[in-house]
């Protein structure tokens, strides 16, 4: 692995005006990284939605930096959130799925000591570190919390299957447990450890918890560098729930959608939608307020693409725009998602075509705070294109993502080359995203030769792992 990472501080400085040195703690930009969970590439009105209204979202679009080409790290949580917070791409990072023999054994699904995170790297930069939301990358009584990969604090949800609840019987703070007032029927698997289930007593919406700790976090670590990573859990269906009632989209109420001629799964999936937008309003407004807007650097997306298990109507919302495919593919639908950046007076309002992805994170947030990134990583800093110097700006030689659950997939972005592979004797399946966004047509058999170098590509691109082989 050859890291990417490419060390800028005095541009930064001079450009966002908010870093001297690596001394002066005062002036490095505060970074929040908001991820939806399981939101699709046109589930926002600044990305063709047209049946919720997403104001505040659109505001960070207009006076920010809008990406049309940047990706998830994986199609589902699990791996996703270990892209994220390693900076390896899904061929090299600890996690590589989520459904790996996790009632008996947690080990495929946590994060391990030797792991270095961005939260790591941001703390030793002299920076607070906070997680609210969802972790999905460890269990308790575990090395694999985020209380021991670099977060000062955390509140939330840490498995992934405990993170389906919005009701759920408990949330964690930082290494306990804090009861909350609602009661769950577990069913079928055995979810008492985890705290899944299906909600039969609704007292406390968690995620209005987690919004109000969130900003209650902000307001106590304004006077130094801050790193939040808010990870909501909407728009994620409740599993549980659609499989005892084939409906599983849950919100604390269907809101401005109460009147609407649609089922209820569609009313409780736009509500979803609009309760995460109304978040990021509130903690837009409370930056200003604080006056550290300027100097606060705010990333909105998701860790995939469009979810089809709540019962909702995708087609109807149109939640994965022109993309094909949804959570669970690697089409564009499962990995492609909505990218937002916004620091107002320091980022330059505009659109991005440039292809990243939430790996690049690492980079990005080392440069900006003015330390170092995690060796060994597969990350690039995204700073010169949020200054506005797309030239300056280094690129992929390739994205590279996989998937576990029913065979083993692949697929590789190189350019403006795609390719997919269902199991690895299926042929590989080639597409120009540049004339194809779609992925309709499979070009293969008119360009063999690309089809060559990519199956070469899909070969190195992966370390092997003990955890996540290759089983087609």
């Amino acid at each position: 692995m050859i890291p990417h990472f490419i060390f800028r501080p005095i541009v930064v400085a001079l450009a966002l005006a908010v870093a001297c040195s690596a001394a002066d703690t005062s002036r490095r930009p505060n970074i929040i990284w908001i991820m939806a969970d399981d939101m699709g590439y046109g589930d926002l009105g600044c990305y063709g939605q047209r049946w919720v209204p997403t104001p505040h979202l659109d505001r960070m679009a207009a006076e920010g930096l809008r990406f049309t080409q940047f990706y998830a790290g994986a199609t589902v949580c699990a791996p996703s959130r270990s892209v994220l917070m390693t900076g390896q791409h899904h061929g090299h990072t600890r996690v590589r799925g989520n459904t790996r023999t996790w009632l008996t054994d947690d080990t495929p699904q946590n994060l391990q000591p030797e792991d270095v995170t961005v939260a790591d790297v941001l703390k030793r930069a002299g920076y607070a570190t906070g997680l609210v939301g969802k972790w999905g990358l460890g269990v308790e009584g575990t090395d694999s919390m985020p209380t021991r990969h670099g977060f000062d604090f955390f509140f939330g949800y840490l498995n992934q299957h405990h993170a389906h609840n919005a009701w759920p019987e408990f949330l964690i703070r930082n290494e306990g447990r804090i009861q909350l007032r609602n009661k769950v029927k577990k069913e079928g698997k055995d979810y008492e450890r985890f705290g899944a289930g299906l909600p039969v007593e609704r007292v406390d919406y968690a995620p209005d918890l987690l919004h109000a700790e969130a900003l209650k976090w902000i307001e106590a670590s304004k006077e130094r560098p801050f790193f939040l990573y808010y990870s909501p859990i909407q728009p994620h269906a409740n599993n549980e729930l659609t499989g005892a009632t084939g409906a599983g989209q849950e919100c604390r109420n269907f809101g401005a959608f109460a009147e609407k001629d649609w089922p209820d799964a569609d009313k409780a999936f736009a509500a979803q939608i609009a309760e995460i937008d109304a978040y990021v309003g509130q903690l837009l407004e409370l930056l200003a307020r604080l006056k550290i807007s300027d100097r606060t650097l705010v990333f909105f997306t998701s860790d995939n693409g469009l979810q089809v298990e709540g019962g909702q109507r995708t087609e109807f919302f149109r939640s994965g725009g022109p993309l094909r495919g949804h959570k669970r593919d690697l089409y564009e639908g499962g990995i492609r998602v909505p990218f937002l950046a916004w620091c107002p007076g320091r980022i330059a309002p505009g659109v991005s075509a440039h292809v990243g992805y939430s790996g690049d994170l690492m980079a990005t947030a080392a440069e900006l705070a003015g330390g170092r990134s995690a060796p060994n990583t597969d990350s690039i800093s995204l700073v010169p294109t949020l200054l506005g110097r797309p030239k300056e700006q280094e690129r992929h030689e390739y994205l590279y993502w996989e998937f576990h659950e029913n065979g083993f997939k692949q697929a590789v972005r190189r350019e403006n080359w795609k390719a997919v592979r269902h199991g690895t004797k299926a042929p590989l399946e080639l597409y120009n995203l540049e004339q194809d966004i779609g992925e309709t047509r499979n070009l293969a058999a008119q360009h063999p030769a690309i089809v060559k170098q990519l199956e070469d590509v899909l070969a190195a691109a992966r370390t092997e792992n003990k955890h996540w082989p290759i089983l087609d």
